[in-house]
């Protein structure tokens, strides 16, 4: 028996006894009802469970005053099988009431035994007349009705434990359902986007036909020296592996190697190099599908023409960025760490604001054709600092060696392995401050400043005499003559105006030839 359907013991101690019935009842023969059990009062724990009282069969008559006394009942007997041959009929004592309570049938007293029918009308008036009280009507008796199961009831800990789990269970289904309801939102969630492309070429003009068209030929090289390595960036000239490049970038290289824009790297050996136009040619073997660029015509640049560099600025390949010429004939100066000038590079010079960053030196500036008009070599940078190993990045000053000079040296160069420089035949006083290119009273280690037999004396040019233009164009120093003459090649013809004793005079000169470094 569970928890919930044990007989308290208390609530049937002092059960109050049934009224005596009247004396006409108490003649009848019919034998007299048992005496109701009461159960004794509770005593120590043992009694807490003792079990409920059994309901006792029919027995002989009782002593008078029987209800008074709290005896208890005897064990039920099983219902006896009539011999008469009349039907079997329940025990008599214990009778269904009229009205159901709550799931169980409660038990009342019945008819005595032997009563017969008389006895059945007998039974209902006394029980009418006199109403015993019934010990189980407010509560169920187990074992009663047999045919229907009796539901368990669950202690406070069972119930809880139960709770727990149903609402746990509760929360997993309902957090799955959350999740798949979300996962559900998420995959319908589209954003509005254009339907791809049909045609996904590019215009030939545009900076991204270009790029596609010259990547395949612009290269990589990293330069490992003595002391310092460094990283560049070439452009392949013909289908026999040269490469032309920046000179400094190769310069005192003891290995050189160049990647192509497929990833692919090549060791590459030095042709050529010369230090007065900072241009070098280099070699790689075994290469098959090389695709040369096609050259330009740097005369034909006009300011505001649009341009696009590639390179590997700070060693990042393939880099492709795009502005207009600023400036053309531009004369910078390049180099000069020796302090004797023999590694300065004079560059009339093409000048853009595509970005140029450290790295990018040596590769191609390209027109809208795609053609290379110009070699990228160096750049104005910003303030930077007192630190002199910082790397200066483009502030929109770039500039390339125009195409026409890199393709005459780069000839030179793959055919002998050196560059021929144009030369007027006199020596230039670097330190005048005025205004033209001032020819010097003393040439080096005492020799004349005017070579004898030279271009400039066979024109006439004299010691002290001031140039101040070269083809009508004004040059407002040394730098500037040596810049416009190195423009042209050897055996050209160039109109100098020279101021001498505060007059000026024009004067016709054939370039010679001189061999480069």
């Amino acid at each position: 028996m569970s928890d919930s359907q044990q007989t308290d013991p208390a609530a049937l101690a002092q059960a109050p006894a049934a009224p005596r019935p009247p004396a006409d009842e108490a003649q009848a023969p019919a034998q007299p009802p048992a005496v109701e059990a009461q159960a004794p009062a509770e005593q120590g724990p043992a009694a807490q469970d003792a079990p409920a009282p059994a309901v006792s069969a029919p027995q002989t008559p009782a002593t008078p005053g029987a209800h008074d006394q709290n005896v208890p009942a005897p064990a039920p007997a099983p219902d006896r099988a009539v011999t008469d041959g009349s039907a079997p009929r329940r025990p008599r004592w214990w009778s269904r009431p009229e009205g159901p309570v709550a799931g169980h049938e409660a038990l009342v007293p019945g008819p005595r035994d032997g009563a017969g029918a008389d006895g059945d009308a007998d039974a209902a008036e006394e029980a009418a007349a006199d109403p015993r009280y019934d010990p189980w009507a407010a509560r169920p008796l187990q074992g009663v009705d047999r045919g229907k199961a009796e539901p368990r009831r669950l202690g406070f800990r069972q119930g809880l434990v139960l709770g727990l789990g149903v609402a746990l269970l509760a929360g997993g289904i309902g957090g799955y359902v959350g999740v798949l309801a979300e996962r559900q939102a998420n995959t319908r969630l589209e954003l509005p986007q254009a339907a791809p492309a049909a045609d996904k070429g590019r215009a030939p003009e545009s900076v991204a036909g270009i790029a596609a068209s010259a990547l395949p030929g612009v290269v990589t090289l990293h330069v490992n020296g003595a002391t310092s390595s460094s990283t560049g960036t070439g452009f392949v000239l013909d289908a026999q592996g040269h490469i032309l490049t920046n000179n400094h970038v190769v310069h005192g290289a003891r290995t050189i190697t160049v990647t192509f824009s497929t990833g692919e790297s090549v060791a590459a050996e030095l042709v050529g190099g010369d230090t007065g136009y900072d241009l070098a040619v280099v070699k790689v073997t075994g290469v098959r599908g090389l695709r040369p660029l096609a050259l330009g015509n740097s005369d034909d640049v006009e300011v505001g023409d649009p341009v696009v560099a590639i390179g590997a600025p700070f060693d990042l390949s393939n880099t492709v960025t795009a502005g207009i010429i600023s400036a053309t004939g531009r004369p910078i100066t390049a180099g000069g760490d020796k302090g004797d000038g023999s590694d300065v590079s004079y560059v009339d010079a093409l000048q853009t604001d595509a970005p140029i960053n450290p790295g990018n030196s040596g590769g191609p500036l390209l027109d809208a054709g795609g053609r290379v008009i110009g070699i990228n070599s160096a750049i104005r940078g910003g303030d930077g600092g007192d630190s002199s190993d910082q790397q200066r990045g483009s502030i929109g000053l770039g500039f390339a060696i125009p195409v026409n000079q890199g393709k005459r040296v780069a000839e030179e160069l793959m055919r002998t392995g050196r560059a021929t420089h144009p030369v007027i035949g006199v020596t230039l006083d670097m330190k005048y401050s005025g205004d033209g290119a001032r020819v010097g009273e003393e040439g080096e280690a005492g020799k004349p400043a005017v070579t004898a037999g030279g271009p400039g004396a066979r024109a006439g040019i004299k010691p002290g005499d001031v140039i101040t233009k070269v083809d009508g164009v004004r040059v407002h120093g040394g730098d500037e003559l040596v810049i416009k003459i190195r423009a042209h090649r050897p055996g050209d013809p160039l109109t100098l105006t020279v101021l001498r004793d505060g007059s000026e005079r024009t004067l016709e000169v054939v370039l010679g030839s001189a061999n480069g470094s």
